[in-house]
């Protein structure tokens, strides 16, 4: 389990094929810290160390992972935000993020508020209930509040902050963006589609 405060931004450092899926090498300051089988969020996907040495941690991504998230346009040089699993001497400052991406939406339109960056973001339509205005929304593994819900589209304010610590600065129109919904408003709307019978 995660809360979507990013503790730095990793960089990939080699992507190498396997059965099944992909490796990826990447590195980061806290390397020295990891330990194999830990859980590591990399852009809000929940993945295991199987390896590491004293620059480098690797992880492996299968196949299924690649489909449903943006891992698969990884390649050497891409910067990945980085969370190390949720721990009970660590305060929850963003929000429950389990590292379970249920969908890829595409950044639309990057605009200027102020100080704020405005990033809108285009989303399966299946998955609109999921959103709500003021509500949270984990973007590859950053816990968000939903400045404004458009249908299938999301608007995030970022504020300086955020833009500079993570990896959004990077991201340009078209870029797949790796979305996971709030796990509560999951439960609730599972519940209500059941006791109604019908896709709510």
């Amino acid at each position: 389990m995660f809360t979507g405060i990013v503790e730095e931004i990793g960089i990939v450092e080699e992507v190498t094929g396997m059965k099944g899926g992909r490796q990826l090498a990447i590195s980061s300051s806290f390397v020295h810290e990891v330990h194999v089988d830990e859980s590591i969020a990399v852009n809000g996907v929940c993945l295991t160390v199987v390896s590491f040495d004293d620059k480098t941690f690797n992880v492996q991504c299968v196949d299924e992972t690649l489909r449903k998230t943006n891992l698969g346009t990884l390649e050497k040089g891409s910067p990945v935000n980085l969370e190390r699993s949720l721990t009970l001497e660590k305060a929850i400052e963003g929000h429950i993020v389990q590292g379970h991406v249920d969908t890829t939406g595409i950044l639309t339109k990057i605009d200027q508020d102020g100080a704020d960056i405005l990033l809108t973001i285009e989303y399966p339509e299946e998955f609109e209930n999921y959103i709500v205005g003021r509500g949270s929304v984990a973007v590859d593994g950053i816990s968000m509040t939903v400045a404004r819900d458009e249908g299938n589209k999301f608007v995030l304010a970022v504020i300086p902050y955020t833009w500079d610590y993570t990896n959004l600065k990077d991201k340009k129109t078209g870029d797949p963006i790796n979305i996971e919904f709030d796990v509560f408003g999951k439960y609730i709307i599972k519940y209500l589609e059941k006791r109604e019978g019908k896709q709510v």
